[in-house]
């Protein structure tokens, strides 16, 4: 009788919890962003492309429910960057980390990924070489070498000689000054000189100056985007380089649509090299910015949205082909190779270095229809990162 009982009593706690065990766990992802502080601007933009993804397309995939768990690491100091990471993987049970504005903090953070084997999504740090710093680290912006090196081939065609560079004083800059130099050299360029510029609070006019006196064709530039880019291109502007017959070519952050309107007329005619343009004309593009416009009234989405927005669409395309296992080996399989269609254009993750292919549009900025955009007329097609190429 007692066996009996026993036996009955474990039926009915496997039918009650029969249901529990056919619905998989929350799954948890960790995002690291900057939201204060002066690359504030970043991290928003990159929630705001996470978020509308999963708005469009749903929170399950794969029967995994997932569930953005977001911590502000400010952007300044790697070790809270890290600190933070280890609060999502420890505490939080984060599966996945994503995010990373910044290439201090993404390097801070590499070793724990790779200690843990879990897969890391960058949505925004340039550097060359973040993905060098772990098996698990797939990148869906971009390697500032992408963006250089077709810059320094534009200048070369179009009879810009002798270019001064000038980069913020980091990683990201210091890759693309020499992904420029380079490129430009190698087609016959001159490089005029080199400046390293403070990657906070920087006061632009000495150093425009002193560009201005060497009396260069151009000057290439890299600054991250948010508020440099009002500084430098006020710089310019008071400075007089365009009236002096100096042009200015730049990566795409220093005229992120989201800082172009605080810019104004000092950004008329920069031309720059970047992935992404809100005026980029396809189909994916207006059917984004058609869904961006909607869900954040009155901001413009530039590239770290996209890239952000990338990142989950990754994220949920690679569950579906490990059936919702997201340890690292399995994501990191399915990941590779991937294409697809993004608002930006074709992307594919290279299958040997996780970084993205992608086009690089070379831009002006012009007034259409009032508004201050990025008008793209030449693309570079399927680029890879030439710093990685074997």
């Amino acid at each position: 009788m007692i066996q009996h009982l026993k036996h009955g009593l474990a039926a009915l706690l496997l039918a009650v919890a029969a249901p529990g065990l056919c619905r998989a766990a929350d799954l948890k992802v960790g995002l690291v962003v900057p939201l204060s502080g002066p690359f504030a601007t970043t991290g928003q933009q990159m929630m705001n492309g996470v978020k509308l993804y999963m708005q469009l397309h749903g929170d399950t995939v794969a029967g995994r429910r997932i569930v953005p768990i977001v911590k502000d690491d400010t952007g300044v100091n790697p070790t809270i960057t890290k600190r933070e990471a280890q609060t999502l993987l420890i505490n939080d049970g984060a599966e996945i980390l994503a995010g990373f504005g910044l290439t201090p903090g993404a390097f801070a953070t590499a070793p724990l990924a790779q200690q843990t084997q879990t897969p890391m999504i960058v949505m925004n740090a340039a550097t060359s070489s973040i993905t060098t710093k772990s098996d698990f680290i797939v990148r869906t912006s971009v390697a500032l070498p992408q963006a250089a090196a077709p810059m320094a081939t534009w200048a070369w065609e179009n009879k810009l000689k002798k270019v001064y560079v000038s980069v913020a004083d980091y990683g990201p800059g210091h890759d693309a000054a020499a992904s420029f130099k380079k490129a430009f050299t190698a087609l016959g360029g001159e490089i005029a000189g080199e400046l390293h510029t403070p990657l906070t609070s920087p006061d632009f006019a000495p150093f425009l100056q002193k560009i201005k006196d060497a009396r260069p064709d151009a000057i290439f530039t890299f600054i991250p985007n948010g508020d440099q880019s009002i500084g430098f291109t006020k710089a310019y502007k008071e400075r007089d380089l365009a009236g002096a017959g100096i042009r200015l070519l730049a990566t795409g952050d220093i005229t992120t649509e989201d800082m172009l309107d605080a810019i104004g007329d000092n950004g008329l005619g920069i031309i720059t090299s970047y992935y992404y343009s809100e005026a980029h004309a396809s189909p994916e593009n207006r059917a984004f910015v058609a869904a961006y416009r909607k869900a954040y009234p009155g901001v413009r989405p530039n590239m770290v949205a996209v890239a952000g927005y990338d990142g989950m669409h990754l994220i949920y395309e690679a569950l579906k082909k490990t059936g919702g296992n997201a340890k690292g080996p399995a994501m990191m399989e399915a990941i590779r190779g991937m294409r697809w269609t993004s608002p930006r254009g074709p992307v594919e993750i290279d299958p040997a270095t996780r970084d993205i292919v992608q086009n690089m549009y070379i831009r002006k900025v012009e007034r259409v229809d009032g508004v201050l955009q990025n008008v793209e007329f030449h693309t570079y097609e399927a680029v890879k990162d030439p710093e990685k190429r074997s």
